[in-house]
C-alpha cells in the first residue's frame, strides 16, 4: 500500500452519507476520528430509503412548477420538511426557516434551475457546519466558472485558499459556483466530486477523501460476478479508461484537479469506515496483479467499410471522420486494416441518423461496400501491469474463445494498459464472467 503524506484531508460526503440525522451523526463521528480532515465538502440530502426522493430531484420539480407559473408549495414543503426534521433529530440550534423561505421566494420569482437545484447542497452545508462546529464558507463565494461556463481554476484555487487559511474546520456545499455574470452556475449531476477535487487542489490537500455508500472499486460489476474482488490501489489512467465503459462510484471530471497535484484519492464507506477502500493514485507498482478492472457496456454500431486500395488514398480516414462531424457525432474507436476500415459509434451518439450518414460515406470515400452491425457491447480490461506481462492478450483471447464468445472487434491504446474488444451484447456477462476469471 502507497504511503500519504501528512497533512490535511478533504473529506468529500455524498448525498446517501448526509441524507439523515443518522447519517450525519456517521459523518461527525468521521471528522471528529482525524483531526487532519479538517475541510469538509457536503452533498444535498440523497435517498433515505429506495423509495425515497432525492433532495435535488425535488428542487429541480419545484423549479420546474414555477417555470410553469404554478404553485410549488407542495413540493416545497418536502423540501422544507426534510431539511427541518434533520435539524430537530440533531438538536441543532439552528433556524432554517428564513434561509428556506428566501430560496422559496427566489424561485418562485424566476430564479435558474441551476439557483434551485443548488439550494440542497446550499442548505445542507449550512447544517452540516453547524453539526461539525466548522466555517459554513457558500461556494458561490470560492468556486468560479469564466464566460466559457469552464472553471476558472486560478482564481478559485487562491479563492478557497485564502478562506480555508487560519481555520480549524470548514464546511463547502458541493456541486455549485458563480458563473461569470455573478449568477449561480452548477456542475453536472454528481458534481459535488468535483467540488471535492477543486477544494483539495486549492488548500494542497495530502489526501482527499470521498465518502460514500460503497468501501471503493470492485474488478468488475457484481451484478454481473457476484464475488467480484475490491481493487485496493488504482491509478488515474485506469480509473478514466474503467471509467469510459461506466464503471464508476466517483465522478469523471473529479480527477483533474487532484492528478494535477498528485493527491491521492480515497474512496471510503460512510456505513464501514474501517475499510480500506481504493486508493486512486498518480502511480502504482502494478506487482503482479496484471488487469486492475473489467468493465463493459452495450448500445454501439459498427459501421464497416471496404475499399480496395484504401491505404494508398490519401485522406480516406480523414473524409470519413468528416461525415461523422457533419452530423454531429462523435467516435469511439476506428480500427483499420489494408483495405477495411471500422467505426464505432455508440447508439446514443448515432440516433436516427444511421441510414443518412451511410448514403453521405457512399459519396464521400465510394466504398466498395458499406454495412452497418448494430447490437454490440464493447468491454475494456484495464490494467498498468498489461504492458509488461508477456501473454496477456492471449489470455484475454483463450478465455474468451473458451466461454464460446466470438470477437468482432479488438482495440489496444497506445497506453498498452488497456485492451478493449466488441462482442454480441448477447455475451457481454458471459465475456465478462471469462475474463474476470482468468485475471482475477
Amino acid at each position: 500500500m502507497v504511503h500519504v503524506r501528512d497533512g490535511i484531508r478533504v473529506a468529500k460526503f455524498g448525498g446517501t452519507s448526509v441524507a439523515t440525522a443518522v447519517q450525519l451523526l456517521k459523518v461527525k463521528a468521521i471528522i471528529e476520528a482525524d483531526p487532519r480532515r479538517s475541510v469538509v465538502v457536503v452533498s444535498a440530502p440523497g435517498k433515505a430509503h429506495a423509495k425515497d426522493t432525492k433532495g435535488t430531484d425535488l428542487l429541480y420539480l419545484a423549479y420546474e412548477l414555477a417555470a410553469k407559473g404554478q404553485l410549488i408549495d407542495s413540493v416545497w414543503n418536502q423540501v422544507e420538511t426534510r431539511f427541518l426534521e434533520i435539524v430537530r433529530d440533531l438538536h441543532l440550534a439552528l433556524d432554517l426557516k428564513s434561509i428556506l423561505a428566501e430560496a422559496k421566494a427566489r424561485i418562485q420569482g424566476g430564479a435558474s434551475a441551476d439557483y434551485a437545484a443548488s439550494r440542497g447542497e446550499a442548505i445542507h452545508g449550512v447544517v452540516c457546519a453547524a453539526l461539525l462546529g466548522a466555517t459554513y464558507i457558500d461556494a458561490a463565494e470560492v468556486v468560479f466558472f469564466d464566460k466559457t461556463g469552464r472553471l476558472d481554476g486560478p482564481r478559485t484555487y487562491a479563492a478557497i485558499a485564502k478562506r480555508c487559511a487560519g481555520q480549524r474546520r470548514v464546511c463547502i456545499p458541493g456541486f455549485y459556483g458563480s458563473a461569470n455574470n455573478g449568477e449561480v452556475k452548477t456542475f453536472s449531476r454528481g458534481g459535488s466530486d468535483v467540488t471535492g477535487s477543486i477544494v483539495a487542489n486549492a488548500v494542497d490537500a495530502a489526501l482527499y477523501e470521498n465518502w460514500t455508500d460503497v468501501s471503493g472499486f470492485l474488478m468488475t460489476d457484481p451484478r454481473i460476478v457476484a464475488e467480484a474482488k475490491g481493487i485496493a490501489e488504482i491509478t488515474y489512467g485506469e480509473l478514466r479508461e474503467l471509467s469510459y465503459m461506466g464503471a464508476s462510484v466517483l465522478h469523471e471530471e473529479a480527477v483533474f484537479p487532484v492528478r494535477e497535484k498528485r493527491i491521492p484519492i480515497n474512496i471510503k464507506n460512510t456505513n464501514k469506515p474501517e475499510d480500506a477502500g481504493t486508493l486512486i493514485l498518480a502511480d502504482r507498482d502494478p506487482g503482479h496483479q496484471v488487469v486492475v478492472g473489467i468493465a463493459g457496456t452495450k448500445g454501439f454500431t459498427v459501421v464497416a467499410l471496404e475499399k480496395a486500395m484504401m491505404n494508398s488514398e490519401v485522406g480516406f480516414a480523414r473524409k470519413v471522420l468528416d461525415v461523422f462531424a457533419s452530423h454531429g457525432i462523435s467516435i469511439e474507436h476506428m480500427p483499420t486494416g489494408i483495405d477495411t476500415m471500422s467505426v464505432i459509434v455508440s447508439d446514443k451518439q448515432l440516433g436516427g441518423k444511421l441510414d443518412a450518414v451511410i448514403e453521405d460515406l457512399q459519396g464521400s470515400v465510394r466504398p466498395d461496400t458499406i454495412k452497418a452491425m448494430p447490437g454490440m457491447a464493447m468491454i475494456a480490461t484495464v490494467g498498468q501491469g498489461m504492458s509488461h506481462a508477456i501473454g496477456t492478450a492471449a489470455r484475454l483471447f483463450a478465455a474468451l474463445a473458451r466461454s464460446r464468445v466470438n470477437i468482432r472487434m479488438i482495440d489496444q491504446g497506445s497506453s498498452e494498459q488497456n485492451i478493449i474488444v466488441g462482442v454480441e451484447e448477447a455475451d457481454l456477462a458471459t465475456a465478462i464472467k471469462s475474463i474476470y476469471a482468468e485475471f482475477a
